[in-house]
C-alpha cells in the first residue's frame, strides 16, 4: 500500500488526549487516526453499496406492491 503523509491541526487538549490513548492501547496516534479514517471509509463505501442495492430493489418493485385492488372495492362488501 502506498503510503503518505496527512497534516492536520487538533485542539492541545486533544491531542494530550490523544497521546494517552495511544499509550494505553500500545499503538500511536497516527495508527489511531489511520485506523478511525480508514473505518470511516469502509463505513461510507458500505452505505453507497447499500444504497445502490435498495434503489435497484425499489426500481424493480411492483407499483404498490402489486395490489391490484383499490380501497374502494375492499369497502364495497
Amino acid at each position: 500500500m502506498n503510503k503518505r503523509n496527512l497534516t492536520i491541526q487538533l485542539d492541545a487538549r486533544v491531542i494530550r488526549d490523544a497521546k494517552v490513548i495511544a499509550a494505553r492501547r500500545g499503538t500511536s496516534v497516527s495508527a489511531l487516526v489511520a485506523m478511525q479514517l480508514e473505518e470511516l471509509v469502509h463505513a461510507d463505501q458500505r452505505y453507497r453499496v447499500a444504497w445502490q442495492q435498495a434503489q435497484e430493489l425499489m426500481a424493480a418493485a411492483e407499483p404498490h406492491g402489486g395490489r391490484t385492488w383499490t380501497r374502494a372495492e375492499l369497502h364495497e362488501r
